[in-house]
C-alpha cells in the first residue's frame, strides 16, 4: 500500500510539472499551432531576412530602412546585408568574382601573393566600373597536384585545390550571388595562370544556361606581359642580365606594395639592403607607390574595357 501511495505522488508530480511548463509556454507567446509538434520551427515568413525573424524584431524585415549610416566599401564582406541590398537597388547589377592563390614567392613576397594583388586591383575596378561589388577573393586555387605534388605542392604553405573543386567552389558562389542577391552581371577574374581554365569552364557553362544574366572570364586582366610593356615606358626598366630567377617581378611586387607594404617586407628589405628585383629598387618608397598606382590603374582600365566588351556582347547575342 505504502509503494502504491509513492507511485501516485510521482505520477501526480509529474502531471503539475507538465502543466506548469505548458502554461509558462503560452504567457511567453510560445504556444503551438493547433496540429503542430511542440518545439518545431515556425513557417517561414517571406518578411524574414538578416539572419532573424521580422516577427521578432522590424530590422530583420526585408524592406527594413538600414537603422545607421552605411560604410564606403565595394568588398561584400565588409557590407551588411541591408548595404549590399540597397547597393544592388541603387544600381550594383555586377558582381567580380576574383581567384588568387596560395604559393611560394620567393623569399621576399607573402605566400599569399596573388590575394594581396587582388585586394588591390578588385577593388580599382569595381570603383571604376561604378556598378559593381567585390565577392570575397577565392584564395584557394589549383596549384598543381597534391599526390604525388607537382608545380608548387613542394613548397611549404601551398595550398592546392583538385580542378573539380575549384569549379565547383566557382559554380556555387555564381549561382549563390545571383540567387540571394539578384547580381545580372557575373565576372571572373584570376591572378593566377593555374586559375584561367576552370574560370573559363564555369562562365561559359553558366552563361549558356541563363539567358538573363552575363556571365564572363576575363582573360585580359592576367596579361602581366602586357602590363610589363606599359610599365617600360612608365619608367620600369629591367635588365635580364640582372634577373633574380625568382618568382618574383618589378610589377608584382609593386602591385603588392600598395595594397601592404609588409606582404612584401619593404622594411626589411630596406634595411637589409636588399630591396630591389631584378635590379629594380624599390627602396624609395614615395616612387615605388607612385609606380604601384599606375600599375593598378592600368590593369584596372584595360579589364574594365574587357569587361564592357563582354557584357556588350552577351547583349547582343540575346536580341
Amino acid at each position: 500500500m505504502k509503494a502504491l501511495k509513492i507511485i501516485i505522488l510521482i505520477g501526480l508530480i509529474c502531471v503539475v510539472v507538465a502543466a506548469q511548463a505548458q502554461q509558462r509556454g503560452v504567457q511567453a507567446g510560445q504556444a503551438s499551432p493547433p496540429g503542430a509538434q511542440r518545439g518545431a520551427p515556425p513557417p517561414p515568413d517571406p518578411r524574414d531576412m538578416g539572419g532573424g525573424r521580422c516577427a521578432e524584431n522590424p530590422v530583420n524585415c526585408k524592406d527594413a530602412p538600414r537603422p545607421i549610416a552605411g560604410v564606403d566599401s565595394v568588398w561584400m564582406e565588409d557590407l551588411t546585408w541591408m548595404d549590399i541590398r540597397d547597393a544592388v537597388k541603387g544600381g550594383k547589377d555586377t558582381v567580380i568574382i576574383s581567384t588568387g592563390g596560395m604559393e611560394p614567392n620567393g623569399p621576399y613576397l607573402a605566400s599569399g601573393k596573388h590575394n594581396f594583388v587582388l585586394h588591390a586591383n578588385c577593388e580599382a575596378i569595381a570603383r571604376k566600373m561604378g556598378n559593381a561589388l567585390c565577392a570575397p577573393v577565392i584564395k584557394l586555387v589549383p596549384e598543381g597536384d597534391i599526390e604525388p605534388p607537382t608545380i608548387h605542392m613542394f613548397s611549404p604553405g601551398t595550398i592546392s585545390m583538385r580542378e573539380e573543386t575549384f569549379r565547383m567552389v566557382l559554380e556555387d558562389t555564381a549561382r549563390s550571388l545571383r540567387k540571394s542577391t539578384g547580381f545580372k552581371k557575373i565576372i571572373f577574374i584570376g591572378d593566377g595562370g593555374g586559375n584561367q581554365a576552370g574560370m573559363k569552364a564555369v562562365a561559359e557553362k553558366l552563361n549558356a544556361e541563363w539567358t538573363d544574366t552575363v556571365v564572363a572570364h576575363i582573360p585580359e586582366y592576367y596579361t602581366y606581359n602586357e602590363v610589363a610593356k606599359y610599365m617600360e615606358g612608365q619608367g620600369i626598366k629591367t635588365d635580364a642580365a640582372k634577373s633574380d630567377h625568382l618568382h618574383d617581378d618589378p610589377i608584382i611586387t609593386l602591385n603588392m606594395l600598395i595594397d601592404d607594404p609588409n606582404s612584401v617586407r619593404w622594411e626589411q628589405r630596406v634595411k637589409a639592403n636588399k630591396a630591389t628585383i631584378n635590379g629594380f629598387s624599390i627602396a624609395d618608397k614615395k616612387k615605388a607607390l607612385e609606380l604601384a598606382k599606375k600599375v593598378v590603374d592600368y590593369r584596372a582600365t584595360t579589364t574594365v574595357e574587357a569587361i564592357n566588351k563582354a557584357v556588350a556582347a552577351k547583349s547582343k547575342a540575346s536580341r
